[in-house]
């Protein structure tokens, strides 16, 4: 049995294929004892790696991508989650949410995980025609201060995970105006990397990892949220139960999980986003980054040709 330690950024409901490998014995079944730490700051994920206490960190692309070139290397093997986990929340209920009014508006979104949230939003904004220099944003806090802040008064949208968003509006201190994971569209957004190019041996390892991963997303694909409710009660406690299965029947119907290969075409996507947020000085192509080794198996016809 191989041991192989992954350090999160996070405990979110975007990573349950992770959770439910463990708990499956898929991991076990690859001949492998898969654990995991949150370190904090998130930024310990990084160290980790270096020490050669973690074989994989699992968090956003955009750490590996900024990195490449200047300094450390950070591959990326496998993808967890395709789609942005945020919700949009305003103060009044929207019957249409019409992106072309937010110039002007305050929008309140957290810093402290990463950069993720804010390169997302403004790369939507762009994407609908709208210079994201138009808006002011508030977004060096903690999410739960930003959401206490929001609703006291400060700003006009907060942007903050889709679960969460589910309970502000269940507890009447705001509304979803608009659900990223349904409408954000696909990206890399949570993704597992390792230290370093891989070699033979351990893209071997990768790939089992990956073949586990994969059993956990069939898992969950093939079951309705509320068969397994009790697994999330217990993985999710600090959380209302209706809402983390709300939250993943979104998930399922909307393309969060899909396989462990990144997927070319929301790399691409995501790449501009990073891009633009100056994290890099170009979009990098997706064979300078990623190793697909590990999941070769789930390649495209369209990434063949």
């Amino acid at each position: 049995m191989f041991d192989f330690h992954v350090a999160a950024t996070g405990h979110s409901l975007n990573y349950l294929p992770h959770y439910v490998a463990v708990r499956q014995g898929f991991f076990e079944a690859e001949g492998l004892r898969v654990t995991v730490s949150v370190p904090r700051p998130w930024d310990l994920v990084l160290e980790e790696l270096r020490r050669g206490t973690a074989q994989a960190a699992l968090g956003g692309i955009w750490v590996p991508s900024m990195y490449l070139g200047r300094g450390t290397r950070f591959t990326p093997f496998a993808q967890i989650a395709a789609r942005a986990p945020l919700a949009i929340v305003g103060r009044e209920k929207q019957e249409e949410f019409r992106w072309e009014t937010l110039p002007g508006k305050v929008v309140l979104m957290k810093g402290s995980n990463g950069a993720s949230v804010g390169l997302f939003f403004k790369l939507c904004l762009r994407e609908h025609g709208i210079d994201p220099g138009k808006l002011g944003y508030i977004q060096d806090l903690d999410g739960a201060m930003l959401s206490e802040l929001f609703h006291g008064g400060m700003g006009d949208y907060l942007i903050v995970d889709y679960p969460n968003a589910l309970r502000m509006e269940a507890e009447a201190r705001g509304h979803v105006v608009q659900p990223l994971p349904v409408t954000g569209g696909n990206v890399p957004w949570s993704v597992y990397y390792a230290l370093g190019e891989n070699d033979p041996e351990r893209q071997e390892i990768q790939t089992r990892f990956a073949l586990a991963l994969n059993r956990g997303m069939e898992w969950i694909l093939a079951r309705n949220p509320e068969t397994y409710a009790d697994f999330l009660a217990e993985t999710f406690p600090s959380l209302p139960l209706n809402i983390v299965l709300s939250a993943a029947r979104t998930y399922i119907a909307h393309g969060m999980w899909t396989t462990p290969r990144i997927d070319a075409d929301g790399y691409r996507r995501w790449q501009q986003g990073i891009t633009a947020g100056h994290l890099t000085t170009a979009p990098i192509p997706y064979e300078q980054l990623i190793d697909s080794v590990p999941t070769r198996q789930w390649q495209g016809a369209e990434e063949i040709a």
